[in-house]
């Protein structure tokens, strides 16, 4: 579905943010199943060596054939690495442990930083009528995830609402700084998302107003429960909008999808 508002199609953002277990993956997976939902055709790259957003959407193990780390170092075809999930219109590029090595491989390549942004640019990804782009980054500030924002238009910030959550977010923003400076300068934040958000939970809503304050309107005004069936899902190989369409998590996946495409429809208009 191409959308006359956005300036640029395919659309590429990194969900990054270096501190683990703040809902990164679980946001990757279930933004993209909420924007095939509203209708646009979705990629997800897995680039972290864990793999869990190609588990979390199907790809068994065995299936991984062609990831990421192919993507990045060898010259493989994107006909050969992009692959159907189960869902229509959501595809994924895999990941496998293999990763973990990437990151000294990288070191000797002149052109280290760029591979990503040239393998998502190739001619032949055309072919795939993407809308979106959604980059799974590993849990550090590391060579992966330079080449993930260096290949991106933007950053979605997922934050878990807990103690010490902006500590972390001042060097990721750091580091987008520079990577404006060196490589992207077109750059921008796309937003910071609150995950694992308790409204009952009076620490919740002190971290919520503490970014509201600090960051102002890069805060989406969605935000992400705590909820049991956003954490079931991933077992089961599927997002939440399909294990338990009507779940609050599912909800809030739809609310963000409709938000993000809202900005992208203010930005290109």
């Amino acid at each position: 579905m191409s959308d006359p508002f956005t300036p640029t199609r395919p659309k590429i953002i990194s969900v990054a943010n270096q501190k683990g277990g703040v809902g990164k993956t679980t946001t990757t997976i279930n933004l993209a199943a909420a924007l095939v939902e509203l209708g646009y055709r979705v990629l997800v790259v897995d680039l972290d060596p864990q793999g869990n957003a190609s588990t979390g959407l199907g790809i068994a193990l065995d299936d991984r054939e062609f990831t990421t780390y192919e993507l990045l170092l060898e010259d493989i075809d994107l006909q050969d690495v992009i692959l159907d999930t189960a869902f229509k219109n959501l595809m994924v590029i895999p990941a496998t442990v293999d990763l973990s090595s990437a990151d000294i491989e990288l070191i000797s390549n002149e052109k280290r930083s760029f591979l990503l942004h040239d393998a998502l640019r190739q001619p032949q990804m055309a072919k795939f009528d993407l809308d979106y782009i959604l980059i799974d980054c590993p849990p550090s500030l590391n060579l992966l995830t330079v080449n993930a924002m260096i290949a991106s238009h933007s950053v979605l910030v997922p934050l878990q609402s807990e103690f010490f959550a902006l500590e972390g977010l001042s060097q990721l923003m750091l580091t987008v700084r520079e990577v404006r400076q060196t490589g992207n300068p077109k750059l921008r934040i796309e937003g910071v998302v609150m995950t694992m958000h308790d409204a009952r939970n009076n620490l919740s809503q002190q971290v919520e107003q503490d970014a509201r304050d600090n960051l102002g309107e890069l805060v989406f005004k969605t935000r992400i429960p705590r909820n049991v069936r956003v954490s079931e899902a991933p077992s089961y190989s599927m997002p939440v909008l399909s294990y338990d369409s009507a779940s609050k998590g599912a909800l809030a996946y739809r609310d963000l999808a409709k938000e993000l495409v809202g900005n992208d429809m203010t930005v290109g208009a």
